[in-house]
């Protein structure tokens, strides 16, 4: 059997499982498995303990976990509410400026938790409320917490970048550190959107009222509630980029350090502790199914001989490495409207990442422009998980509808940040390069 034809049955039973509705995780893991026997007999099926004692010793994916349950933990704490009033104090005077607030509180609550769900979540049950009690329109409000919820896989520390960073062997420091600018940007480009629609229509995002301003002494007086995210962050990203800590052991001390604040200030108890370590265990579950089921799914196309057909296949072709790199983009965009993130990655990734290298590209910088397009994939219907996050939290009055046409302009600016990252790379790696030095 051609390895080409092998490729066409692997990626056809895929799709033809997937649209049948059977859940990622077993879709890829039924697909190899079945292979595996059809291929070289029984006995191949070593693979499948092999692939798992593997994926179960690395330590690079120990982080994760940690990750989830800080971010269940800040969820449940207040200090987004917290944020928000603060955020609220300084610009709701402002046309747009609960919208710019949001994604201002969703930019920092990124940077501390490393999903996108707990942001969402909490913003809109927080926010959105706020928004539409003063008049804002329902495409600004939801939009607005979907695009900023949504950069918790990009601004570090992000769970993506681990897995990227497993998959490729790119360093995962060097990878937070690619996500800092490039994070920003994103939110300095939603936020002017909210900003400049505001003063364009300024009944889409009005102000606040005047009764509802405080004065310059209460608004320094809400200041305290950066403390705890401050202290945070550098526990987690400090340590890590000055090199006292592998991203591993700063994921715990974060992880430490969100209870202890919580505890400190008095938003948690043990049902919360509890709850939050029940949640993390099923998150961590889900997504470790979905990553064994593809790891046997890539070691069958692997072993076949695809990855190296791929690679001479597109070394051969008339066609410059920027264009080859557009494609992979094109194709990422695509698959983000119909699988989950993580299958994405393992599907792609070890295919991709060997021709960017091949080409000169900086793994670093794609796994930035990767992760940016897997953002996209958060809030493109009709799979977008974020949207199904949002229509958990939001009031009947807001439709599924009215989610899914809230997200184009954010989707839109969301690819042209994209864009600004692909032309100009320095925005992703003059930071790590910075830090860590330029990689020889």
């Amino acid at each position: 059997m051609s390895i080409e034809l092998i490729t066409i049955l692997l990626f056809g039973c895929m799709l033809v499982l997937l649209a049948l509705g059977l859940p990622v995780a077993f879709a890829l893991g039924g697909v190899g498995v079945v292979f595996t026997v059809l291929l070289w007999g029984v006995g191949g099926l070593i693979t499948v303990p092999l692939k798992t004692l593997s994926l179960m010793q690395s330590v690079v994916l120990t982080a994760i976990p940690f990750f989830v349950f800080m971010g269940l933990i800040l969820e449940r704490s207040g200090i987004a509410d917290d944020l928000f009033n603060m955020m609220n104090k300084w610009v709701g005077g402002l046309r747009g400026g609960l919208g710019i607030a949001t994604v201002a509180v969703c930019t920092v609550f990124a940077a501390m938790t490393g999903v996108s769900g707990a942001a969402t979540v909490t913003m809109g049950i927080i926010a959105l409320p706020a928004m539409l009690k003063r008049g804002y329109s329902k495409t600004i409000a939801v939009g607005g917490i979907l695009a900023g919820g949504a950069l918790g896989v990009l601004v570090p520390p992000s769970v993506l970048f681990i897995i990227y960073a497993w998959l490729s062997g790119a360093s995962v420091g060097r990878l937070f550190a690619a996500g800092v600018f490039p994070g920003f940007l994103l939110a300095f480009l939603f936020m002017s959107y909210i900003g400049i629609r505001a003063a364009i229509q300024p009944h889409v995002a009005p102000a606040l009222p005047v009764e509802e301003r405080v004065s310059f002494k209460l608004k320094l007086t809400s200041l305290k509630s950066t403390i705890a995210p401050i202290i945070l962050v550098l526990a987690v990203l400090g340590t890590m980029f000055a090199g006292i800590a592998t991203p591993t052991e700063a994921a715990a001390v974060g992880a430490f350090g969100a209870v202890v604040i919580g505890l400190a200030q008095r938003r948690i108890r043990w049902p919360h502790i509890k709850d939050a370590s029940n949640q993390t265990l099923r998150t961590t579950s889900l997504l470790m199914w979905i990553v064994l089921g593809a790891s046997f799914f890539v070691a069958v196309y692997i072993a076949v001989g695809a990855k190296d057909l791929v690679l001479n296949m597109v070394s051969n072709l008339p066609l410059s490495p920027w264009i080859v790199l557009i494609m992979m983009q094109a194709v990422l965009l695509i698959m983000g409207f119909f699988l989950e993130t993580t299958g994405i990655a393992m599907i792609t990734i070890p295919v991709f990442v060997p021709i960017i290298q091949a080409f000169g590209f900086d793994p670093t910088w794609f796994g930035v422009l990767f992760v940016i397009n897997m953002e996209m994939g958060f809030l493109t219907p009709p799979f977008g998980i974020n949207l199904f996050y949002m229509k958990g939290v939001v009031p009947p009055e807001v439709s599924l509808g009215d989610i899914y046409r809230s997200v184009t302009p954010f989707v839109a600016l969301q690819l042209v940040g994209l864009i600004i990252v692909m032309a100009f790379p320095q925005i992703a790696v003059w930071l790590p390069n910075m830090i860590f030095g330029i990689p020889k």
